[in-house]
């Protein structure tokens, strides 16, 4: 990092919240050094690329990017240096590497500033699990979560520059304060008491961690300052693949959690994930994901067709073949949007409090009601504009609405 002072810096970032949050860190970082962040490539003396490896996919574009910038002076950072290093130094001899942990040791600010009216905190580093098909256990590490009084600090001086979200991020939310001898309900009910006209929005939590703690967890996301929104990624419906998977929980105790969580908060909004095509998964396996999908029936799910990943247990194993992998991801996320659907088609016509939160094209913002939901509404209104909304339509994965009314008068019916 040393090299990086008094220069044009351009920073491409990809996968998840926690990552977004390092690259504000870093930015913040470079500006004390001198440097200043611009727009694109073109622009820069210095080039970097905060990576994700979660799966093959991902990690085959992350190293066209990295050759892509290789005759540059270039720094990669995110998980991949930790994981993948030689790999990167294939495509790129001459990058430099730049360990997540390093943007950490030297971040000393107040927090990661604000975006569009959304700030972020990161609240643990790590896991406490160890999935057999999982690279970011290696990349992270374990389980190391920040403590309670400086967490809260953090969400004050976010809130105080303006925040009306906080976007709560860990690589398992719901293991926070588990090496301290804590758990997150303390955690969110001590944030919920802060001054201020803010909401958290929970981050991915594992059903090993989050189990134990369910029900608190339900009753502070209808009372406290919280978005009813849980991501519980399920990864399958076969006790046998869970087992394989050495996930720490059976599709039973998961199928029950969830269960608790809408006896205590019935306006809660439940994302899961899906592995499909994992090595040892049957027909039967794959039968019992899409029973499991149905009898719990899911806002929101992320269908992902398993790719091994290097130095994790699952590698070792024989992969299927990928159009059985291909074939069962669309059934599985056709079924999915068909659930979308049905519950969508109930909100229409129902008139929820919502936040602006972004803009989706000229003349028109999302806006999130209290489960997270996004809601197209056409007008110009402003990031964190508090709008009454009626849902005028379905649109599978997100709904459109119109503004009744917003917290400065009178909106356009």
């Amino acid at each position: 990092m040393e090299g990086l002072r008094e220069r044009r810096v351009y920073i491409e970032t990809y996968g998840c919240t926690y990552n977004h949050a390092d690259t504000r860190k870093l930015a913040l970082i470079l500006e004390g050094q001198g440097c200043r962040i611009v727009a694109g490539p073109d622009e820069a003396d210095a080039v970097v690329i905060n990576t994700c490896t979660v799966i093959g996919k991902t990690e085959r574009h992350m190293l066209r990017r990295i050759r892509a910038f290789a005759d540059r002076d270039l720094y990669v950072t995110g998980c991949m240096p930790v994981v993948q290093a030689v790999e990167i130094l294939a495509a790129a001899p001459s990058a430099r590497l730049l360990l997540p942990e390093e943007i950490s040791e030297r971040f000393c600010g107040a927090c990661t500033g604000v975006v569009g009216g959304a700030g972020i905190v990161q609240v643990a580093a790590g896991c406490a699990g160890r999935c057999a098909y999982c690279i970011t256990r290696a990349a992270r590490g374990p389980l190391r979560s920040r403590p309670k009084e400086e967490i809260c600090r953090e969400v004050e001086a976010l809130v105080g520059m303006g925040a009306y979200e906080v976007q709560v991020t860990g690589q398992d939310v719901s293991a926070w304060g588990m090496d301290l001898g804590e758990r997150l309900p303390a955690l969110i009910d001590a944030v919920s008491g802060l001054p201020g006209d803010f909401l958290l929005r929970l981050g991915m939590m594992n059903p090993a961690t989050a189990q134990g703690i369910a029900v608190p967890l339900a009753h502070l996301l209808g009372e406290a300052k919280v978005f009813s929104f849980l991501h519980l990624p399920v990864q399958s419906g076969s006790e046998a693949v869970l087992a394989e998977m050495n996930r720490g929980y059976t599709a039973g105790e998961f199928e029950a959690m969830v269960a608790a969580f809408r006896k205590a908060c019935p306006e809660v909004r439940i994302c899961t994930d899906f592995i499909v095509g994992y090595p040892t998964e049957t027909e039967e396996d794959f039968a019992e994901s899409m029973a499991l999908l149905r009898a719990i029936r899911p806002e929101k799910v992320n269908v992902t067709r398993y790719s091994p990943r290097p130095g994790t247990p699952a590698a070792a194993l024989k992969t299927m073949p990928e159009r059985i992998a291909k074939d069962r991801s669309r059934i599985l996320d056709a079924a999915a949007k068909e659930i979308y659907r049905e519950q969508n088609a109930a909100l229409v016509g129902e008139r929820v409090e919502a936040v602006v939160t972004g803009r989706k094209k000229e003349g028109s913002v999302v806006a999130r009601d209290r489960a997270y939901r996004e809601i197209v509404v056409p007008g110009n209104f402003l990031p964190g504009e508090r709008l009454n909304v009626r849902i005028t339509g379905n649109r599978t994965v997100y709904l459109t609405g119109r503004a009744t009314s917003s917290n400065t008068g009178t909106a356009n019916r």
